[in-house]
């Protein structure tokens, strides 16, 4: 699988005008991680505000991450761990907010669960809480009230030209301890030096291994220009600016348009080659499911057929030691599941029908036991599998068939 890295930003990009993201969308990415591809979003957001969309997509499940405040935290979603992270030190608010003073300007910034500001009432404070589920806090003192050190600080304009002449005065005054840019045309943001995604999914990269090439992006803000460039293939969407399409290897759909499904079924879920599935990772990643708590491990995955095995333990036996019918029937589904996967085209997905087993002989506690899936019916809605089910030394106990239903997104 050339891709094992999915970047994806989220306003513009992950999500629709709507603010939602689109089942096509949420199909495709499920898909890919459940074929062992990991998703990043990198996003502007603060981490408070990503993880609800994270937990949407499953990424606690799949081991997926939070690239957050534009690149200032690094969060693996599953463990909680925290990667890395940069902030501002709080020494500098004084002069921040002078600045916001004298030029008339609301100023935020985030902590926990909270924007603090010096304009509550300002319509793009009230709007970026509620993008994020977050509540307002407004303060007289804004630099007083800043006695934490926040990933990032914002000031709000309407004034595009007022906003970029004070972003070179601060380039000019802040050179080497911050940085300044633009991520929207009412917002200037400081983040610490050296903090862009680009940078921060750099040091990702080097944590997990992943080479550049094997990295895809997609993005649509100015923000996501570096990071679109440093990955091995940046895709930029059809809404965004001409600018970013400029600096992108290719254009995809617009987000209202199911750019991001597009380009995940086109040149991820088309690719996949059976034989290239990364079994390993499915058998980790599936410890805390079904599957995980009985034991079961992926062993073999062609195009019609698949293998697994399982364990007769106290996980799986009858009270008097033999291989319990049901944990058998669990096997079954779960080698059938994967095959059905892995046949559904980039647009569909499945789901089990029905399952009926005989049950021919019995394997005793300590044995491992071994399923063996063939397709025999390979339809437009529905897979009809094979399952037969061996003991260690490959005697016939069950014989199970599998109906999998296919669906349309």
């Amino acid at each position: 699988m050339k891709y094992k890295l999915l970047v994806l930003d989220i306003d513009g990009t992950l999500i629709n005008s709507r603010k939602q993201i689109s089942a096509r969308t949420k199909t495709a990415l499920l898909k890919a991680q459940q074929l062992g591809v990991r998703l990043v979003l990198a996003s502007g957001r603060p981490t408070y505000g990503v993880m609800p969309i994270a937990r949407e997509l499953e990424m606690d499940r799949y081991g997926g991450f939070i690239l957050s405040y534009n690149g200032c935290q690094i969060i693996n979603v599953q463990t909680n761990e925290l990667l890395f992270e940069k902030r501002i030190n709080p020494k500098m608010f004084p002069f921040l907010e002078q600045l916001a003073v004298r030029n008339k300007l609301p100023i935020f910034t985030y902590h926990l669960n909270k924007i603090i500001t010096n304009n509550p009432r300002n319509k793009r404070v009230l709007s970026e809480a509620k993008l994020n589920g977050m509540e307002i806090t407004g303060v007289k003192n804004f630099a007083e009230a800043i006695d934490f050190s926040p990933c990032k600080c914002m000031f709000v304009g309407e004034d595009a030209e007022a906003l970029d002449s004070l972003r070179e005065y601060l380039k000019k005054h802040l050179a080497g301890t911050m940085d300044i840019f633009p991520s929207e045309e009412y917002f200037l943001e400081i983040v610490p030096t050296f903090i862009d995604k680009a940078n921060t999914l750099s040091i990702l990269a080097d944590k997990l291994k992943i080479g550049k090439d094997e990295i895809l992006a997609i993005g649509d803000g100015v923000c996501d220009v570096t990071m679109l460039q440093w990955a091995g293939c940046g895709i930029a969407m059809g809404n965004a600016k001409i600018s970013v399409k400029q600096c992108a290897d290719f254009v995809t759909e617009s987000n209202d348009a199911d750019g991001v499904a597009i380009v995940v079924e086109n040149r991820i879920l088309a690719t996949v080659r059976a034989t290239e599935i990364p079994l390993a990772e499915l058998n980790a990643r599936a410890k805390s499911a079904l599957m995980g708590n009985l034991g079961i491990q992926y062993t073999y995955a062609s195009e019609n057929r698949i293998e697994a095995t399982m364990p007769v333990d106290e996980r799986t036996r009858q009270p008097f030691g033999i291989l319990h019918g049901g944990a058998t029937l669990a096997l079954a589904e779960t080698v059938a599941g994967l095959g059905s996967m892995l046949l559904c085209q980039p647009d569909e997905t499945m789901v089990g029908m029905q399952v009926s087993g005989n049950h021919v002989s019995t394997a005793h506690e300590g044995d491992t036991v071994r399923a063996v899936a063939n397709i025999i019916h390979k339809g437009r809605s529905s897979h009809v599998w094979d399952v037969n089910v061996y003991t260690s030394t490959d005697k016939l106990i069950s014989s199970v068939r599998v109906l999998n239903s296919i669906l349309r997104r």
